[in-house]
């Protein structure tokens, strides 16, 4: 789904409230997401009571998609904090960072470190499942990555076959980036691995990517690097 974690949150001022205010940063099929700044810090809430009729069941099964796997990741500071959730709104920790796209990273240690954050994500039965976006991979002012926008992620109870394809495909959506930004630095196995998709990914591009697209940039006027005041932000 389409949303990005911003560095400097830009959108429509919807709400003033003293020492509390709210941005507008996206509406659409799904619902609303909003950047909430107050004393205690920014956060990002998720409402879906707002979508199209025909999809809310849908944005309410993302938004509570979301909420397990933030809620399964609590223990990783990489990773948005889950503040709250209910059946139609989700609030969760707003992190500081720019998405991949503007910070072009070609520092080799910032992908050993998502790497590693991506190892930590396993090891806690998570898959992310949508960081072909460069939007859901930040670059916090420390250097250090973070995830965002987990709406597709997947917590497993069991890490079995389909985990593990999963978990591979994200591995080669992180490795597809390195090439981008530091492709130099690709070691003889990440080429290996990214000449080799996974059969669920093959199968996904032969069947469902086309009529994704054609959706979500057609007609829905989506892009993989546009969103920028939405993903992670929500």
């Amino acid at each position: 789904m389409h949303s990005i974690e911003v560095w400097a949150p830009r959108g429509k001022p919807v709400q003033d409230f003293g020492m509390t205010r709210e941005t507008l940063l996206k509406k659409d099929l799904f619902g609303e997401v909003r950047y909430r700044s107050d004393a205690n810090g920014g956060t990002i809430v998720r409402d879906a009571s707002c979508a199209r009729p025909w999809l809310g069941w849908l944005a309410r099964r993302l938004l509570r998609r979301e909420a397990n796997v933030l809620a399964a990741l609590a223990h990783l500071d990489e990773i948005p904090e889950l503040l709250h959730c209910e059946a139609t709104r989700l609030e969760r920790r707003y992190i500081d960072g720019r998405p991949l796209q503007l910070a072009k990273p070609q520092e080799l240690r910032f992908f050993h470190d998502a790497a590693r954050l991506l190892r930590r994500l396993h090891a806690a039965n998570v898959v992310h499942n949508d960081l072909a976006k460069e939007p859901n991979i930040l670059v916090q002012s420390s250097g250090q990555p973070a995830l965002i926008d987990f709406q597709l992620g997947w917590y497993a109870r069991r890490r079995n076959r389909l985990f593990r394809l999963m978990a591979y495909d994200d591995l080669r959506h992180l490795l597809k980036h390195k090439r981008t930004y530091c492709e130099p630095s690709l070691t003889a196995r990440e080429r290996r691995i990214l000449a080799k998709p996974s059969a669920p990914s093959r199968l996904f591009r032969q069947t469902v990517k086309p009529v994704y697209m054609f959706v979500t940039r057609r007609l829905l006027g989506w892009a993989d690097r546009e969103g920028a005041t939405d993903r992670g932000h929500r």
